[in-house]
């Protein structure tokens, strides 16, 4: 199954999306450029890069990134970050889609919480062809193991409610016609899994959680519309009923999930 491609799914998210999504902790990333022998002037993709959190972690490493986007706006904010942690990274717009000649050769290809929106054997088909041998593709994402409230319900039954149309994408990565990344990796060239994860504990604010929830694509500014105001007044009443005093927790496993070719 593939969701149906929208190049401008994640408008209005750029400005919540560095401050509110579970970071990737340069530990994490330095573990995976340990083991994928990632060195400095190995060229690396980042596909689907967002404001470009992966792009300028692995450009610190002495990579040398490529940052591809289908939302101008995530590129604005990639841009303006790079500048600021004063590394050089290559900014183009596009997806998944408009891979092929002209790009690569790559070390690695990184995608941090981007792989379910693309089709994605015929992604992996054509990143067979731009990723040097003994290169790898690895799936960033983070994993929610605990929380002091179970807000992220709230947040899910809010959409539903807000904005239904966005919500029925989300049903089909969580239907059981879904096809996980695991198996979709195991019958493409790059076979060969492993992960690594990074465990830790962090402390939230209503804020951030909103902030959080304006981040994803179901609850973006652009899919709730003239609803952004109610849905934030509901959101908001929940967790104060919730936490009465505004602290929350949540421990979350930030993973890497690499995939080599056989042998």
């Amino acid at each position: 199954m593939t969701i149906p491609y929208e190049p401008r799914r994640f408008q209005s998210t750029a400005a919540y999306y560095l401050d509110h999504r579970v970071p990737y902790p340069d530990a994490l990333i330095a573990q995976i450029a340990g083991r994928t022998g990632l060195k400095a002037g190995d060229g690396l993709l980042d596909l689907g890069c967002g404001p470009g959190q992966l792009a300028i972690a692995f450009a610190k490493l002495g990579a040398r990134v490529t940052a591809m986007d289908p939302e101008p706006e995530m590129l604005e904010a990639a841009r303006g970050h790079a500048e600021a942690e004063r590394v050089a990274i290559t900014l183009r717009q596009g997806s998944s889609y408009d891979l092929g000649a002209g790009f690569g050769p790559f070390k690695l290809v990184v995608m941090g919480r981007s792989f379910h929106w693309m089709d994605r054997p015929a992604t992996l088909a054509v990143l067979d062809t731009l990723i040097v041998p003994g290169g790898a593709v690895v799936l960033f994402n983070d994993r929610n193991i605990t929380a002091s409230a179970d807000w992220r319900a709230i947040i899910r039954e809010l959409g539903e409610k807000f904005s239904p149309e966005r919500t029925a994408d989300r049903r089909q990565h969580r239907g059981p016609d879904w096809e996980v990344s695991e198996s979709v990796l195991l019958d493409s060239p790059f076979s060969e899994l492993e992960r690594i994860g990074i465990v830790r504990k962090r402390r939230l604010t209503a804020d951030d959680i909103v902030g959080r929830a304006l981040s994803m694509s179901v609850t973006s500014p652009q899919a709730l519309g003239a609803q952004r105001q109610p849905f934030e007044a509901a959101l908001r009443a929940e967790l104060h009923r919730l936490a009465p005093d505004g602290g929350f927790t949540e421990t979350v496993e930030a993973n890497g999930l690499i995939a080599f070719r056989p042998g």
